[in-house]
């Protein structure tokens, strides 16, 4: 079992920056590849980021390419998202999850998950 706890979220103006952690206990945390998805209302759960278990490894979706940066710190079992140049559509819930093996960007294949921290870009 692995818990994840996201925090960093808030509401912020266009063109400004949030960081998002997220906490692992449980498990060893430099086995899980682990994933940034968000959901906005009435919309599905999308993927914002992965990365593996090393971080030697990043991915992102089209849209945050370039904005948001992924990364990880094994030694304090935490996986962050920072995000630059928010822009109103990026307002959703970002939610961390963790998984075996590679990153990948269903969210079904991701067994755990975190409660999900509110991201609010106004404009």
């Amino acid at each position: 079992q692995v818990e994840l706890v996201e925090s960093g979220g808030g509401l912020v103006q266009a063109g400004g920056s949030l960081r998002l952690s997220c906490a692992a206990s449980g498990r060893t945390f430099s086995n899980y590849a682990m994933g940034w998805f968000r959901q906005a209302p009435g919309k599905e759960r999308a993927f914002v980021s992965g990365i593996n278990q090393s971080g030697g490894s990043t991915y992102y979706a089209d849209s945050v390419k370039g904005r948001f940066t992924i990364s990880r710190d094994n030694a304090k079992n935490t996986v962050y998202l920072q995000m630059n140049s928010l822009k109103p559509e990026d307002t959703a819930v970002y939610y961390c999850a963790a998984k075996m093996w590679s990153v990948a960007e269903k969210p079904y294949n991701y067994n755990y998950w975190g409660q999900g921290t509110q991201v609010t870009v106004s404009s």
